[in-house]
């Protein structure tokens, strides 16, 4: 049974530290359920005609944008070939006839003017936004750093200068040289309980995953009022920070394949989907040159 299996992979994945990925499978299989009316259904069941009807109810029924059917499909995609992997279907190839890429999105990332006012606002008479922003920083500090990966770095992490870790989504080793700005957010807020290097995990007596996911959704709401509060381009939540540094980095004409190293892609067309677009001034002064420089006026 689809949902089952589902099930099955993401207390997997969740024994395994990747919490995020089992979120998601579990958010596609509760998905799914949904379509169906609250019945589970057989592997073999799936075929493409399935999945069509799947795509429509997410558009029309759910009103979900496109990319949005897209995650769904991908994740849904992801458990069914691991069912394959696992000899428990034949594939019939559903997912062949719907929409499975990512479309560009109103762009995420800061210029640096607006990264500049963040880091120099004060907010000492509001400790929860001063904090919300200090993690924010962190994450742009260390070239874009997942809400998850920081909360469960652990002190032993950190090691002669140099912060090693390994991504929870792709299993990735990054090592980043420790800079005097992540230790200044250290000094002023302290660390975790026990080994943890951040200060999320800070309450021996609650599950650790739960207050990862509670310090998630009440950073982004401080963010939120932080973008308010300084007039910002677009709402700021923790994945600004890894689209800001990626674009930033463009910016100064740093290759894709650093920017794509230094962020833990598996490939340089991940990254692209990060880096911002060209603004469209930028494209009408070259417009205005080319045609300058044919007609001569």
């Amino acid at each position: 049974m689809f949902a089952e299996f589902a099930n099955e992979l993401a207390s997997q994945l969740r024994t395994l530290g990747r919490y995020r990925t089992s979120e998601t499978y579990l958010s596609a299989a509760r998905s799914f359920l949904a379509f169906n009316r609250g019945r589970d259904m057989l592997l073999s069941d799936i075929t493409s005609d399935t999945i069509l009807h799947y795509e429509a109810f997410l558009m029309n029924e759910r009103h979900v944008k496109r990319n949005s059917s897209s995650f769904y499909m991908r994740i849904m995609r992801s458990i069914y070939n691991k069912a394959v992997s696992k000899r428990l279907v034949a594939d019939n190839k559903p997912f062949d006839f719907v929409y499975t890429g990512i479309d560009k999105t109103v762009k995420r990332a800061l210029p640096m003017s607006d990264m500049r006012r963040i880091i120099d606002s004060d907010l000492s008479r509001h400790p929860r936004l001063c904090k919300a922003r200090d993690i924010f920083l962190f994450s742009f500090y260390t070239r874009g750093m997942s809400f998850v990966d920081i909360a469960f770095l652990k002190k032993s992490d950190l090691r002669n200068g140099v912060l090693e870790y390994y991504r929870r989504k792709t299993g990735q080793r990054l090592c980043i040289k420790w800079e005097r700005c992540m230790q200044d957010i250290i000094d002023k807020h302290g660390t975790g309980i026990d080994d943890y290097l951040m200060p999320i995990i800070i309450n021996k007596n609650i599950d650790a995953y739960k207050q990862y996911t509670n310090a998630l959704s009440n950073i982004n709401l401080a963010l939120k009022r932080i973008s308010v509060k300084l007039n910002l381009r677009r709402p700021l939540t923790m994945y600004v920070a890894r689209h800001s540094w990626a674009s930033i980095a463009k910016s100064k004409n740093i290759p894709i394949s650093v920017i794509s190293e230094g962020m833990g892609h598996d490939s340089e067309a991940t990254t692209q989907i990060y880096l911002s677009s060209i603004e469209a001034s930028v494209i009408d002064r070259a417009n205005r040159m080319i045609i300058k420089s044919l007609l001569g006026k």
